[in-house]
């Protein structure tokens, strides 16, 4: 291990050695969150066999619980950050402290969650939702509360720790496994089939919960028992201030995250003003850009990873041509994506709409056009979720929140209101404003990466998040 070290320290990475190493650590973090979409795709084609009640309450109780769940898994990002750094550096001992010290401020995180679901009724009809749909929200959030740990564990820590010890393809098979026991368990418990009881739409929540459950402890097992990885997770002491650490590098990340959400969610809520043609075309667009989106995501969270590992090894010209490789690799993805939506944009649609239905017709001339909008959209998008990845390698995330805060809130979302009702361009105008804050936060990610990256190679040493300046070690 150690003459691998120095080697990497005299001879860094090729470009193209960069992008084959970021390209496999991504590919089965993105299936993994491909995987992630099929369970909630599964939920809502199940729910929809009760009726539109049912799939209001679940779908909505699900959107709540992923929110909330997501938001905090944000915290969970640093460990990845740690985890690689001490790799790098060649202080793999630091490992289960990392990991150990994750676990708990992981359970901790599941505090925070369990109680606001535990209270989405009054908090719903505080914002004055029709009192039935609120209470079966609740009753539906009351369940998917039990799952909060096992998401926290499952889906937030182990996806960030099991890329940075070279162990994502353990992510791709249990989450795919995943999908299939999710199906599997909501229908039975849905509709009372294969001796499980009939529990209607609650039957979903309860499924969802089960799985969720299974997922963390086949990745717990599989890392625990596994002789490969098991130095990783001996057993070590959880500290106080490490964990303040980790926390301190996460919460920004866990905001940056929600100001996005709330952009996102503020947008469609706008569009619901202009009608239901327009509503219907936005929801098919963003469902067609998020699909899309989980390839960045994935390449992000790898540039995360192998940033971090090349900062810890003390090699910064390698972390940086890491990071740009890794934007370069969104970027392209994106454009071909891209490429995509704008050839055959009616032919997406109509994955969605019967196009030879007249009643339709509204629908998939919008959809279409703001599939081309999204060509836009998506490359941006895909720059600024990589950029922020990169960023989150130097341990640099404070910076990056605020500019997310100002490029959404201060561009984006005054940017979309202004085009749709003073340009009275509507659905269209609002997605321009997306663009608009995508491209803002994609250009303030990329030229910190690039100043901070730069400073690293020309001095040795990096900023950190607390602003304090952290020397770069050559391996040890």
């Amino acid at each position: 291990m150690q003459s691998h070290f120095t080697r990497a320290a005299a001879h860094p990475p090729s470009f193209s050695r960069h992008a084959v190493d970021t390209a496999r650590l991504a590919a089965p973090l993105a299936i993994a969150q491909l995987s992630q979409m099929a369970m909630g795709v599964t939920d809502t084609i199940l729910l929809g066999s009760l009726g539109p009640d049912a799939l209001a309450a679940g779908g909505l109780g699900a959107n709540v619980f992923f929110v909330i769940v997501t938001l905090l898994q944000g915290v969970l990002t640093s460990v990845s950050v740690s985890v690689a750094h001490a790799r790098g550096a060649n202080a793999e001992h630091q490992v289960p402290g990392i990991y150990w010290t994750g676990l708990v401020l992981s359970v901790l995180l599941a505090v925070p969650a369990f109680v606001l679901l535990s209270y989405a009724e009054p908090i719903l009809l505080a914002f004055h939702e029709p009192a039935t749909l609120a209470r079966n929200i609740g009753e539906y959030c009351a369940v998917l509360r039990w799952g909060t740990p096992g998401s926290l564990i499952g889906i937030g820590l182990m996806r960030a720790f099991l890329p940075a010890i070279g162990a994502a393809r353990r992510l791709l098979w249990v989450s795919i496994g995943g999908v299939f026991v999710n199906g599997f368990l909501n229908y039975g418990l849905i509709h009372g089939a294969w001796g499980l009881p009939r529990e209607g739409f609650l039957g979903s929540a309860a499924a969802t919960t089960i799985t969720i459950w299974g997922i963390a402890l086949a990745l717990v097992a599989l890392l625990h028992l596994r002789p490969r990885y098991r130095h990783f997770v001996v057993a070590a002491r959880p500290r106080m201030p490490l964990m303040g650490e980790l926390f301190g590098i996460g919460w920004p990340v866990a905001i940056t995250y929600g100001v996005e959400s709330t952009l996102f969610l503020a947008t469609g809520l706008m569009v619901g003003l202009l009608g239901e043609a327009p509503l219907a075309a936005h929801q098919i667009a963003i469902n067609v850009a998020s699909v899309a989106f989980m390839v960045p995501l994935a390449i992000g969270q790898a540039a995360n990873v192998r940033v971090s590992y090349w900062v810890g090894a003390g090699v910064p010209l390698a972390a940086r041509h890491a990071g740009f490789v890794a934007l370069a690799l969104g970027v392209g993805f994106m454009v071909l994506s891209g490429l995509v939506l704008i050839t055959v944009p009616r032919a997406i649609v109509g994955l969605y709409l019967h196009l030879g239905d007249p009643k339709n017709a509204q629908t998939v001339a919008l959809a279409a056009s703001l599939l081309g909008v999204a060509a836009v959209f998506q490359i941006v998008d895909g720059m600024q979720t990589v950029g922020s990845g990169c960023l989150r390698g130097l341990k640099d995330t404070r910076v990056p929140m605020l500019a997310a805060a100002f490029g959404y809130w201060g561009v984006g979302f005054p940017t979309g209101y202004v085009l749709a009702f003073h340009f009275e361009l509507g659905a269209k105008g609002l997605w321009w404003g997306l663009a608009a804050g995508l491209a803002s936060v994609a250009m303030l990610m990329t030229l910190r990466f690039h100043r901070i990256s730069r400073r690293m190679v020309e001095t040795g040493s990096v900023k950190v998040a607390d602003g304090a300046t952290a020397p770069v070690h050559g391996p040890t």
